[in-house]
């Protein structure tokens, strides 16, 4: 009884409000209110204007991937132009907001970025739901000379990612790096980008149940009854080589400036 008189004096209040709406439009001047329902459109476009340009000026760029994979290396590639830091496994996010080191003749003509390094280890990965959301490109970072004993470990956390809630909504664009490139027995992209499909396809056949615990993973992979490709993926998902070593990372600062306009 009381959710139905609840819901009469609603009908009631609403009958009024529209009896007052008519009668208001009725004593108006149509230039009054052409101009009222202007200002109204106009607000409305200003606003979604600026939730576009908001979305569209992302400057983060997330480095992630395995321990060990060179993250560290490449973070220091981009700022400084030398590895002189990256000799240590990170346990906390290294950050920094800089105009890359290859870019710093063009001082004043191009834009900073936003790089964050998250640490590799399992325990610290979670630290991804901080800068995902603002993410404007991912850079996955692979250990291409220990490859094969870490890909099924590697393909999970790349499942992960890929499936998150904001990556999907943001269509986030994911660099797949193959790092450690110049090392002789170092695996191939192409081989690396196979391997990892092969992995995330039996890895999706084994989670069609979405725990109610786990809320990172709201999306699947992949289209039914194929096998999976990064090409079938929600974002964009590119192959790039790397040696974080020696401070070949043209592909990464390409990826960067295509998703962080100068």
């Amino acid at each position: 009884m009381d959710i139905e008189k609840i819901v009469s004096e609603l009908k009631i209040h609403m009958q009024k409000w529209q009896k007052e709406a008519e009668e208001f439009i009725q004593r108006t001047p149509p230039n009054q209110l052409y101009a009222a329902i202007g200002v109204v459109i106009f607000t409305i476009f200003l606003f979604l204007i600026v939730r576009l340009f908001k979305r569209k000026s992302r400057n983060t760029i997330v480095l992630t991937g395995l321990s060990g994979s060179g993250k560290t290396f490449l973070f220091y590639q981009l700022r400084d132009g030398t590895p002189h830091l990256g000799t240590v496994t990170s346990m906390e996010p290294n950050e920094g907001t800089f105009i890359l080191h290859s870019e710093k003749a063009k001082a004043g003509k191009t834009k900073p970025v936003h790089i964050v390094d998250v640490p590799g280890h399992s325990r610290l990965q979670s630290k991804l739901d901080e800068f995902l959301p603002q993410a404007a490109g991912i850079a996955f970072v692979v250990d291409a000379l220990e490859f094969l004993p870490n890909c099924r470990a590697a393909s999970e956390y790349l499942y992960d990612l890929l499936t998150r809630a904001s990556v999907v909504k943001n269509k986030t664009p994911v660099l797949l790096l193959c790092n450690k490139v110049d090392k002789p027995s170092a695996h191939s992209k192409d081989f690396i980008r196979k391997q990892l499909e092969k992995e995330i396809d039996k890895l999706r056949a084994s989670r069609t149940a979405i725990s109610a615990a786990d809320v990172s993973n709201e999306h699947t992979l992949g289209v039914p009854g194929e096998a999976f490709k990064f090409s079938q993926c929600h974002n964009k998902v590119i192959v790039g080589e790397s040696s974080g070593l020696k401070g070949e990372i043209a592909e990464l600062e390409e990826f960067i400036r295509e998703n962080v306009k100068p």
